[in-house]
């Protein structure tokens, strides 16, 4: 039906979720990307405990081949940035929060890629992590990347958009005037590199609901097990499932769960070669900000080395449902159910308030 939204435009708005919709109300994501942030931080506070004297030969090995994106925040106004968060309970450090950036720099055929390879990247996951002042709980937020916002400079548009008109700093700024969450890191997670993680590891187990089919591979309901490639086109595919980019981004979240299930549960531990592979492929996947040091991000893996597994939340950003604008497929989101959401994350309150936004989870199994 068609209906105003409240912005102030006419938009069309579909009657009601199906399956390539979020629901009205927040879903709360399976564990597999912040598994992935936990399990990095667990495996480099493991081996500087073990090494001893070797630790700082593994922060230049490990933390120093993340690589470094150069002034992110150089060009942001700190007369108009949110405030730091300020913990309703006083702690002993501050709250961190982190912006991540999940890029995807291939393409499948079907998106007219030869080979399923694109020049550039795009934006295709975006979420705000947080550490809690006590580094007892953590949160991750996920805002769906077609989630119709302004963006300073460029009007109305979807918030990846911030990213391929103004890089990581304009999408901070983004961000942060959305939310009025202030961000102290960025981070940027290349799902084309992750996969090289695959290989290194012999292959990687994942489950999938219904058979589908993308560029040269099949991939029959049950377990399949993913070499590199194959795991390249299944992240990837998009068309011809039932809930599109939701489903894409839950076969992201469950294929980074098996891969550092698999780096925990099997003998890679006991096979340094392996291991060392495996730890290069995952920190080569990653950068930071230039303002986040080698010894910077091992002391903050060391101070979540209590962080209980069951202390992590998930969220999306409360989500009022879907529509168009012009030819573009959007999200709208609920801003009087996000604003509270940012009030907690504002406080370091989320944790405690987490019921407030608890919803059915996407499917364990993608389709």
């Amino acid at each position: 039906m068609d209906s105003t939204d409240v912005r102030g435009g006419p938009t069309r708005v579909d009657d009601g979720p199906t399956a390539a919709q979020p629901s009205r109300r927040p879903r709360r994501p399976p564990r597999g990307l912040r598994q992935f942030l936990l399990a990095l931080g667990v495996l480099i506070g493991v081996f500087v405990l073990l090494v001893g004297g070797g630790a700082w030969y593994l922060t230049d090995r490990y933390a120093g081949n993340i690589d470094r994106i150069a002034d992110v925040f150089s060009g942001l106004d700190e007369g108009s940035r949110p405030a730091p968060a300020t913990p309703a309970t006083p702690a002993g450090a501050a709250p961190v929060t982190f912006l991540l950036v999940g890029t995807d720099t291939r393409a499948t055929a079907d998106e007219g890629a030869d080979g399923g390879i694109a020049e550039g990247g795009r934006s295709d996951a975006v979420m705000l992590a947080r550490f809690s002042a006590d580094r007892q709980h953590a949160q991750l937020v996920s805002i769906p990347r077609d989630s119709w916002v302004d963006v300073p400079g460029h009007g109305m548009n979807k918030i990846n958009s911030a990213y391929a008109f103004g890089g990581p700093t304009l999408l901070v700024q983004t961000v942060e005037q959305l939310t009025q969450v202030r961000v102290d890191h960025y981070v940027a997670i290349d799902f084309e590199g992750i996969t090289q993680v695959t290989d290194d590891l012999g292959g990687v187990d994942v489950v999938v609901a219904e058979t589908t089919s993308n560029g040269p591979h099949t991939f029959p309901a049950g377990v399949n097990h993913l070499d590199g490639d194959q795991a390249r086109w299944y992240l990837g595919q998009r068309y011809g499932l039932p809930g599109g980019d939701f489903d894409r981004v839950r076969r992201q979240q469950q294929f980074l769960e098996a891969v550092f299930r698999q780096l925990l549960d099997t003998d890679t531990f006991t096979d340094p070669g392996r291991l060392d592979g495996a730890l290069l492929a995952v920190t080569g996947a990653i950068a930071v900000d230039d303002s986040l040091g080698d010894g910077d991000l091992l002391q903050l893996a060391y101070s979540l080395r209590d962080l209980p597994p069951g202390a992590v939340d998930s969220f999306t950003a409360p989500v009022l449902g879907t529509g168009t604008e012009g030819e573009a497929s959007v999200v709208y989101l609920d801003d009087v159910a996000g604003e509270r959401m940012w009030a907690y994350l504002q406080n370091d309150t989320l944790s405690q308030n987490a019921a407030e936004f608890d919803a059915e989870a996407l499917p364990d199994v993608p389709r």
